[in-house]
């Protein structure tokens, strides 16, 4: 069994997780903003849990709740909360975002979602790997829909996705009155391409502020800006 990974003010098990921690994660985490000091959160596709403990650490949301369609993963996530400062605020559902709808009467402030994003269907050989990965398990388009209807009126949805999937997954999520408020564009090093977006989404239309981080200067040398956004939660940082 793989030792777990230390954050400052809780740890993550993943040995049961297709898809293990990784620096998406811990950005849309650690980039969602709580400025509307939110009552509720939900956080869809949990797998280890990390984002919701993130925003447990982050704000006084009295109800964080997390969905993840995986066995293993959900076993694994209810037991980081459980283990965790603030288990009595979080709660993962076993559900698929579509059963969830159908079974949930309340809406969320805050919606966060790190999802599937591999729109090529290139099977590992592990199908509960693929289902992490791969959007035909949760499209764009399903999630958006579902986010439409769990958000409440002034609430807020963050995700962060491919930079070559921005425009079309701004266009979608308009359809379902779903507009973008803030975004900011992800690079490895100077020299690197963009590679990954953050994306936050409002139900009234507004001027969008986009801005640029990049994550190290050169190998193992951090940026000033990365470190500012994760040093609260790495402990190295």
């Amino acid at each position: 069994m793989s030792e777990p990974f230390k954050f400052k003010q809780f740890e993550i098990s993943q040995d049961r997780c297709a898809m293990k921690l990784g620096t998406d994660g811990v950005l849309l985490g650690a980039w969602t903003t709580v400025r509307n000091s939110p009552e509720t959160i939900l956080d869809i596709g949990s797998g280890t849990g990390v984002i919701a403990l993130m925003l447990a650490q982050r704000s006084n949301a009295e109800v964080i709740d997390a969905i993840e369609i995986d066995s293993n993963a959900y076993e694994q996530c209810v037991e980081n909360f459980e283990g965790s400062l603030w288990g009595d605020r979080l709660y993962c559902y076993h559900a698929g975002l579509d059963e969830f709808i159908e079974e949930i009467e309340d809406t969320y402030d805050l919606i966060v979602c790190n999802p599937p994003f591999y729109s090529e269907t290139v099977t590992s050989g592990s199908l509960q790997r693929d289902q992490a990965r791969q959007n035909e398990f949760l499209p764009f388009d399903e999630l958006l829909k579902g986010v439409s209807a769990l958000m409440s009126k002034n609430g807020i949805f963050s995700t962060i996705i491919p930079f070559k999937e921005k425009d079309n997954f701004i266009r979608m999520a308009a359809s379902f009155q779903l507009f973008l408020s803030s975004c900011m564009h992800v690079k490895g090093n100077p020299t690197a391409e963009v590679k990954r977006v953050l994306l936050e989404f409002i139900r009234e239309e507004k001027q969008c502020e986009v801005v640029g981080l990049t994550i190290e200067k050169e190998r193992h040398e951090y940026t000033t800006n990365y470190i500012n956004l994760t040093k609260d939660f790495y402990l190295k940082m």
